[in-house]
């Protein structure tokens, strides 16, 4: 199997690549985190209940963890960049659709059309970051790659309370989805100068792996999302019993399938192996610290979402400061850079833990300290992790480990959600669960030591 593409080395520059690349993987982020800010304005405008509020969050969610592979298999079969084109014109369109819901109803419904957008766009996003740049500037453009994904996270919080305090012509909480269609336009004409690329000999998709993985991610992400809230009921454990028999019969199938929605051989591979496990500990603990900090700073600390965005900002400044040097201190240290990154954030978190009833002040350096440690692990893993993948398999490797990060949100927020809730206070939770976050942050650091050395 072989990989054509227009000649890359004329137009498929970093220079000409990441501007695109970049702003989408941004747009999508800004989105993720900004919804979060949006819940208090959203309820009140709409009369949302508890139950809509939770949905506008994993309608999202759950749709994109479910089409990643198949949305990354859709990219080798029909081109990485024209697949790229059609997740970013349905996620901007969802957005539109979110800004102008007249119902509760109607924006879950635009919010699953979005995670659907964002499950078409996100692998390819990685596949050309792989294939379409020169392999020497590899490690700096999954630098900015993550970098970019970082101060998504981080600003979400700060756009969110910044529009919602606006309230651009009356907006309200409205503009933090319609701000998406400048973003969205603007990114589709970038997209005009990366290069097409896909896996010429793949000709059709396996539809019936296609069918066979969503419905195992559906049963596996929907009892981690839903679970905690409603009290784990017997549903939830059967779900997850149902996922296991899917993906059981999943990976059988995939043996057997002439051209198979995710090749076994994938999986020989040890550094693609290994950083699917790594990649799953940084996620389960980056999406469950970003909530717990929320609920402690608005709930806890009685901030404003504006003033809860404020805090925020330490965690980026140390991300900033050393996502943009990730890829010289790997060039150097190799994977060695992802177990020093998890070591720094365990610090951080035992600062957090050690200032939680402190005065907000004592805060901010375990935070500085937890983005420091992002910075550095994240940019060399996602590099470690698709570095020895065949080209032709880059699309759905990529949509695996899309997957997998999803997945490992869901499971961080799940598990950490139980240590949360079961605290007396708001303090004392967020304490136990950066405590419970150090021991994840060091199983990070330790397998690191799976990924190729350099």
């Amino acid at each position: 199997m072989t990989i054509t593409a227009t000649p890359a080395q004329a137009v498929g520059t970093p220079r000409a690549v990441l501007p695109a690349l970049l702003t989408v993987t941004f747009l999508t982020a800004l989105d993720f985190f900004i919804v979060n800010v949006a819940m208090p304005a959203i309820q009140v405008d709409l009369r949302a209940g508890p139950a809509a509020l939770q949905w506008v969050v994993a309608g999202f969610g759950l749709a994109l963890a479910a089409g990643l592979i198949t949305g990354g298999r859709l990219g080798d079969l029909y081109g990485r960049r024209r697949i790229l084109a059609v997740g970013l014109a349905v996620f901007t369109a969802a957005s539109g659709l979110c800004g102008l819901a007249p119902t509760a109803g109607a924006l879950i419904a635009g919010r699953v059309l979005q995670g659907v957008g964002a499950a078409l766009l996100m692998p390819q996003t990685l596949a050309i970051l792989r294939t379409a740049i020169p392999p020497a500037a590899q490690p700096r453009a999954f630098s900015r790659y993550a970098l970019t994904l970082g101060l998504g996270a981080v600003l979400g919080q700060v756009v969110g309370g910044v529009l919602i305090r606006a309230d651009l012509f009356g907006l309200d909480w409205r503009a933090c989805f319609l701000i998406n269609l400048p973003v969205g336009a603007v990114a589709l004409v970038l997209l005009r100068r990366v290069p097409e690329a896909r896996a010429t000999l793949t000709r059709k998709l396996d539809l019936p792996g296609a069918a066979l993985v969503t419905a195992a991610l559906v049963a596996l992400v929907l009892p981690l999302i839903q679970g905690r809230a409603q009290g784990w009921p017997a549903w939830t454990w059967g779900s997850l019993a149902l996922a296991a028999v899917l993906f059981s019969a999943f990976i059988l199938l995939q043996r057997y399938r002439p051209e198979p929605l995710v090749h076994p051989a994938l999986f020989k591979v040890r550094a693609f192996a290994a950083g699917l496990v790594a990649v799953q500990a940084f996620w389960m603990g980056q999406a469950s610290f970003f909530l717990v900090l929320a609920l402690y700073l608005q709930s806890g600390r009685g901030l404003s979402a504006l003033g809860s965005g404020a805090v925020f900002t330490a965690v980026g400044a140390g991300y900033l400061l050393t996502s943009r040097q990730a890829h010289r201190v790997a060039a150097r240290l190799g994977r060695a850079t992802v177990a020093v990154g998890g070591v720094v954030m365990a610090a951080g978190l035992g600062a957090l833990a050690l200032a939680a009833d402190r005065p907000l002040p004592w805060v901010l350096p375990g935070l500085a300290l937890e983005g420091l440690g992002m910075g550095l692990a994240l940019g060399p893993l996602t590099t470690l992790a698709l570095s020895a993948v065949p080209a032709e398999h880059t699309g759905s490797a990529s949509g695996v480990l899309a997957t997998v990060n999803q997945t490992g949100n869901a499971l961080g927020v799940a598990l950490i959600g139980i240590v949360f809730y079961r605290a007396a206070t708001v303090a004392e939770g967020f304490r136990a669960s950066v405590v419970a976050l150090v021991v994840l942050e060091l199983a990070l650091a330790f397998l690191a030591r799976l990924l190729p050395r350099s």
